[in-house]
C-alpha cells in the first residue's frame, strides 16, 4: 500500500512540475504627430504597433508529447486604461488546445493565421506603426471568435495552418460556418515564402488574399508583397503590392524603408500609394523604442489613412486627401 502512494505522490508532483502558467504582456505607446489634410493633430496612441495586452498562457504535460494548452488574453489601452473592446474581458484571444508532436489543435477565439505574425513576416515594418503601408492600405480579418485551428509542425521547411470558425447561434444569416482561413509557408536559410486566403461569410462577408517572399542577405532583409480583397463593410475592392527593405545597422538597431501601391478595382480610380521610413532600437530585452513616418497618397475620392496595429487613423479631412505623419514610441514586454 506504502509503495503504490509513493509513486502516485510522486508521479503528481512530476505532472505538477511539468506545467507551469504564465502572466505575460505589453505596453504599447506612443506620441504621433499626424495631418490629414487640413493641419496637424497630436495625439497619444496605444498599440500601434504591436497592441497594448495582457494575458495568462498555460500548459500541461501530459506524457508522450502532448501537452494542454491555454491562452486568455486581453486589449487594453496603455494610454487611458479602458479596455480595447466595452464588456469583453478577452477580446484577443480565450482558447484552450492540444500541442503534440504533430501540430497544435487551438479552439476558441483566437488570432487570424492571417494577422500578425504572418503579415508581419511580409514587411519591413512588421506590419505596424503607421509607417506600415502594407498594413494602412490591405483588408483582413484580424480575429475569429468560435474558431477551431490546426498549426502543423515545419517539415522540410514547410508549414501550414487551418482555421474555421462557426456562427453564433444568435447570428442572424444561421448557423454554420462564419469562415474558413489558410496558410502556407515555406523557409529555407534566407528564403522565406508565404501565401495566406480567408473567406469570411454572411454580412459583410470578405475574400483576402495575401503573400510574399523576403530575403536575408548579410544586415539587409528585402520584402516583396501582394494583396488584393473584395468585400466588408464598406466595400473593399482592391489589390496592391508592397516593397520594402530592413537594415540591421547593429544588433540593436535597425532602419527601414519602403513603398506600397494600391490599386481601385472597382471601376472608380480611387488609388492610393505610401512612401515610409521608420527605426527601432533594443533598449534592453525587453524594452523597443521606435520612430516611424508615413506619407500615404490618396487618388479621387479614397479616404486610406495612417494607423496602426490597435490604432484608429485620423480620417483624411477630404476624399483624395493625402495624409502624413511621424510617431515616436515605445513598447515594454514582461
Amino acid at each position: 500500500m506504502f509503495v503504490p502512494l509513493v509513486m502516485l505522490a510522486a508521479h503528481a508532483m512530476d505532472a505538477h512540475a511539468q506545467s507551469s502558467v504564465t502572466l505575460y504582456g505589453s505596453l504599447d505607446t506612443s506620441i504621433e504627430v499626424t495631418n490629414p489634410g487640413a493641419g496637424y493633430v497630436a495625439r497619444m496612441d496605444s498599440g500601434a504597433y504591436r497592441g497594448s495586452r495582457v494575458g495568462l498562457r498555460g500548459a500541461e504535460d501530459i506524457g508522450n508529447g502532448v501537452r494542454i494548452l491555454f491562452t486568455l488574453e486581453n486589449g487594453f489601452g496603455s494610454a487611458d486604461g479602458t479596455l480595447a473592446v466595452n464588456n469583453t474581458i478577452f477580446n484577443r484571444q480565450a482558447w484552450i488546445g492540444v500541442g503534440t508532436p504533430y501540430g497544435t489543435l487551438r479552439v476558441g477565439r483566437q488570432y487570424s493565421p492571417i494577422y500578425i505574425p504572418f503579415k508581419g513576416g511580409l514587411d519591413a515594418f512588421g506590419a505596424g506603426t503607421i509607417a506600415s503601408g502594407l498594413d494602412n492600405l490591405s483588408k483582413i480579418t484580424p480575429y475569429e471568435s468560435n474558431a477551431i485551428t490546426y498549426l502543423s509542425p515545419e517539415f522540410h521547411g514547410f508549414s501550414t495552418t487551418f482555421m474555421t470558425s462557426l456562427r453564433s447561434a444568435s447570428d442572424g444569416d444561421g448557423n454554420g460556418l462564419a469562415a474558413n482561413i489558410e496558410t502556407f509557408a515555406y523557409h529555407n536559410g534566407p528564403l522565406r515564402i508565404s501565401y495566406a486566403h480567408q473567406q469570411t461569410h454572411g454580412n459583410g462577408a470578405l475574400r483576402a488574399n495575401l503573400g510574399g517572399v523576403s530575403y536575408v542577405y548579410g544586415p539587409i532583409t528585402g520584402f516583396v508583397s501582394f494583396f488584393n480583397g473584395d468585400g466588408g463593410t464598406p466595400r473593399y475592392h482592391n489589390d496592391g503590392v508592397s516593397v520594402s527593405a530592413r537594415y540591421a545597422v547593429s544588433g540593436r538597431f535597425r532602419a527601414s524603408l519602403g513603398y506600397t501601391y494600391l490599386r481601385d478595382r472597382s471601376g472608380g480610380d480611387n488609388n492610393a500609394d505610401q512612401f515610409s521610413a521608420a527605426c527601432e532600437y533594443d533598449l534592453s530585452k525587453r524594452v523597443l523604442l521606435y520612430a516611424s513616418a508615413g506619407w500615404l497618397r490618396n487618388r479621387g475620392q479614397a479616404e486610406f489613412t495612417l494607423r496602426g496595429v490597435n490604432v484608429t487613423g485620423l480620417p483624411p479631412s477630404w476624399p483624395g486627401a493625402t495624409v502624413r505623419g511621424v510617431q515616436l514610441g515605445m513598447i515594454d514586454r514582461f
